[in-house]
């Protein structure tokens, strides 16, 4: 089943009434199970919450995202006991030898690569090279590859001159918030999935509660790339507004492919998440991620 994404953007109250979510503005009043949510954006500085809708919400594995003033994503609320063996798979996790998870991080990057150089192709029609790199990319990119990708993928994806920075023009606040709802959705399968969202593999900063979410949506940030670039050709917007962030929202629902399926991505992220996880248990070697795009001659 594909859960909802719910964005909030008036003064509300929030409550909850026989596992149902109530939330009560003041122009109406609705009510929606809370098992259908998978994310709930909460983006106003008057929204009320109860701590029985949250605990119910936690429960759930619904992500909560709260934003800050200026509309941006800021924080999430995550089901910290959503797994029947947590302490176990946090052991391995905590255990995980230097060398598993460099070779994790070369898979990683050489999926994140590979989609870049995948997503420009079908934006400009032109071959690059960023396949190329994606085979150099060795145990722990330790040639960083990735940074070397990067600059070619970003001068090459927007006509104008474009400057990718996390405080930078537009349209790098529609990126911004693209990403942290790719961030959030993450962070709730790895979640799920039993894992310790401050402990990477590859990202490692104090400050950072959700080093393995950012670790492992890399691969994934091309949806978001893309969506962006969609939004550009169709709105004239510069600003973030009720019907940008829509838009965005729409990212997690977005079909992807693996070899045997299809799915909306927030479903894919689970089972990332759960290869991730059989990876520091010991059970496979690689993480599954999947394709972004079809591409079969049937496409």
């Amino acid at each position: 089943m594909i859960k909802k994404s719910i964005l909030i953007e008036n003064k509300t109250a929030i409550t909850a009434k026989n596992l149902q979510l109530v939330i009560k503005s003041e122009i109406r009043e609705s009510t929606i199970p809370v098992e259908d949510i998978g994310f709930l954006v909460l983006d106003h500085q008057e929204i009320y919450i109860s701590l029985p809708a949250m605990n119910l919400l936690v429960e759930s594995n619904t992500s909560v995202i709260i934003c800050s003033k200026n509309h941006m994503p800021n924080g999430m609320f995550l089901n910290l006991n959503s797994h029947h063996i947590q302490q176990e798979v946090f052991r391995n996790q905590i255990e995980a030898s230097a060398p598993l998870k460099k070779q994790l991080w070369q898979q990683t990057i050489v999926e994140k690569i590979t989609n870049q150089g995948l997503l420009l192709q079908r934006i400009t029609s032109k071959s690059n090279s960023l396949n190329f790199l994606a085979s150099k990319v060795l145990s722990g990119d330790t040639t960083n590859m990735e940074g070397v990708a990067a600059q070619q993928y970003w001068k090459s994806f927007f006509e104008h001159d474009f400057k990718r920075e996390r405080f930078g023009d537009y349209p790098n606040n529609f990126l911004n918030y693209g990403y942290a709802i790719l961030r959030a959705a993450t962070a709730r399968a790895l979640s799920g999935s039993g894992l310790l969202n401050t402990l990477g593999i590859h990202h490692k900063s104090k400050y950072n509660a959700f080093a393995l979410a950012d670790d492992i949506m890399e691969p994934f940030r091309p949806l978001v790339d893309e969506k962006v670039f969609e939004i550009m050709q169709n709105y004239d917007e510069q600003e973030l507004n009720t019907k940008i962030k829509s838009e965005l929202l729409q990212v997690l629902t977005r079909t992807v492919y693996f070899e045997d399926e299809k799915s909306p991505l927030m479903v894919a992220l689970q089972k990332t998440a759960s290869s991730l996880q059989q990876c520091f248990m010991g059970k496979r070697k690689k993480i599954k991620y999947p394709k972004l795009w079809n591409l079969t001659p049937t496409e």
